[in-house]
């Protein structure tokens, strides 16, 4: 439509124009020529109206074409709506037919319910009943049973309570026995195989190690130049280091006595380089000193650096690897303490892999199991509890902190991790030539294991054996039975855990025996 008006106006437009230049032509060209005008004019117009004609009629068809296209889309979205209402009518049909059916269903199950309640409350009647006729019948037999026996219910249950508690002692004791023996036959074989395993693949070479240093000297005369005019030069080393120097009969050495192994192992060095160099006086002894000194440090630093590369320990923080690296210059028991972290680190990883744990965590925990020790002469606690609190600063991991904090049994284990870290921390400590132990304290430890294995009563004699490795304790046969001798090994190893400190572990031995002596005359 809006076509149709378009061309209406072009019609008027032309027509209009055609008749302004006829106009123009009829004034400028006289009559003729406004005779022709005309025509032109008027053919003008024809062609106008008839190309009008046939834009109206185009339009109309377009217009037409449009309205039925319009119909048959709005036919199709009816038809599609109806088709969807359709569907939509028949699934609510079908939903209500469904919950027809259930509420069939329920209706029937409340009538079972409730012809079930009803039964159950007709048995019930029952049974109260019988249970008032069952207890008048007991009551009566409780009588006649007083009176048979002559004593009261009362004293009955007394009696019979007691027999069942010294009965379920003895059942108690020969069942925890028998669990024990069963559990320590399974137990014993595969944790010796995976022990084995892992002291065959991480053997260590080392041995105890000395305390004390000793510097070769070239010759005696050495002796005389490191003490120095009125012993200046040694008073001088001695106040720089912190260590003493000892210049004995020893020939062609000295040795360096102190509490600090890493100050006795910078003058070690710089003692070695001065008496190399053969300059010494107070100036290069200081200078000497303050050179070994650095070099320390980077060499504390390339320690801690080189066990956690070969262990493949590599998140470590750089306080934590310095302090491992002090760990080489500290002994314990004579043992290197760095070389024990490391193999019991290397002992960690094996178990734990044949155990089905993370090897790296457990080896992580084994290498900082004995990281206190770096600094326990700095700091109040044992070495576990300041391990502990360090790696707690550092945000170390729950497992870790209580393998540090539970391998000597200072508190509860958590993890299966403290367990493998005090298992290889024993293995380690333990091994043939891994520590030495004085001779005092040695006699010391056999004796106090006698004398707590005798505090026990029913004990005749105790025998420390295998280098403390071992009580066997004999016990009266009148006064102590089988099962008691189990109870007896068990309160002796507490007690020993409890109050003695030892390297590795102890076992302990019940010895009971029955002797019939009788002589022929």
């Amino acid at each position: 439509m809006d076509q149709l008006v378009i061309y209406i106006i072009l019609i008027a437009a032309s027509a209009i124009f055609a008749s302004l230049v006829t106009y123009f032509v009829l004034k400028a060209a006289g009559g003729d020529k406004i005779a022709k005008a005309k025509d032109v004019a008027n053919a003008i117009i024809a062609d106008a109206k008839k190309e009008a004609e046939i834009k109206k009629k185009e339009a109309l068809l377009e217009a037409k074409d449009e309205v039925y296209k319009s119909k048959v889309n709005l036919e199709r979205d009816i038809q599609s709506k109806r088709n969807e209402l359709s569907r939509l009518e028949k699934r609510l049909l079908d939903k209500e037919s469904s919950l027809d059916r259930k509420v069939d269903v329920i209706n029937k199950k409340e009538r079972d319910i409730g012809n079930l309640e009803r039964n159950l409350e007709h048995r019930e009647k029952g049974i109260n009943v019988r249970e008032r006729e069952l207890e008048g019948l007991l009551a009566e037999q409780n009588k006649q049973l007083e009176k048979i026996a002559g004593m009261t219910s009362e004293e009955a249950k007394k009696l019979l309570m007691e027999n069942l508690i010294g009965q379920a002692k003895i059942d108690a004791a020969a069942m925890v026995k028998e669990i024990r023996e069963k559990a320590e036959r399974e137990a014993e074989k595969e944790a010796k195989e995976i022990i084995t395993q892992a002291i065959y693949r991480c053997a260590a070479d080392h041995t105890v190690e000395s305390t004390v240093s000793v510097v070769s000297l070239p010759n005696d005369e050495m002796k005389g130049r490191i003490i120095g005019r009125e012993g200046r030069n040694i008073r001088s080393f001695e106040t720089s280091t912190g260590i003493d120097v000892i210049v004995d009969d020893t020939p062609e050495a000295v040795i360096l006595s102190g509490y600090d192994p890493i100050r006795r192992e910078i003058a070690r060095m710089a003692l070695e380089r001065l008496v190399s160099d053969g300059r010494i006086h107070p100036a290069r002894i200081e200078e000497v000193i303050e050179k070994c000194t650095k070099e320390m440090d980077l060499m504390i630093r390339e320690a801690g650096e080189q066990v956690c590369f070969e262990l493949g320990i590599h998140d470590l923080h750089s306080d934590i690897i310095n302090l491992l690296g002090k760990l080489k210059y500290r002994t314990s028991y004579g043992q290197n303490v760095l070389q024990h972290c490391k193999e019991v680190a290397l002992l960690c990883g094996v178990m734990a892999a044949e155990l089905g744990l993370d090897a790296q965590m457990a080896k992580r925990a084994g290498l900082l199991h004995d990281i206190g020790k770096a600094i326990d002469r700095e700091t109040e606690g044992t070495h576990t509890q300041i391990g502990g609190a360090f790696l707690a600063k550092y945000n170390e991991s729950q497992s870790v902190i209580n393998a540090c904090m539970a391998h000597h049994g200072d508190i509860p284990m958590e993890t299966p991790y403290a367990v493998i870290v005090q298992a290889a921390d024993a293995v380690s400590g333990a091994r043939p030539g891994a520590r030495r132990e004085p001779l005092e304290a040695y006699i010391k430890r056999l004796q106090k294991l006698e004398e707590l294995a005798d505090s026990f009563k029913g004990v005749s004699k105790a025998y420390a054996i295998q280098a403390g490795r071992e009580v066997r304790v004999i016990v009266e046969a009148a006064e102590i039975d089988d099962l008691k001798s189990t109870i007896l090994a068990q309160d002796l190893a507490k007690k020993i855990q409890t109050e003695m400190e030892y390297p590795g572990q102890i076992k302990v031995t019940v010895i009971r025996e029955t002797r019939a002596v009788d002589y022929a005359k």
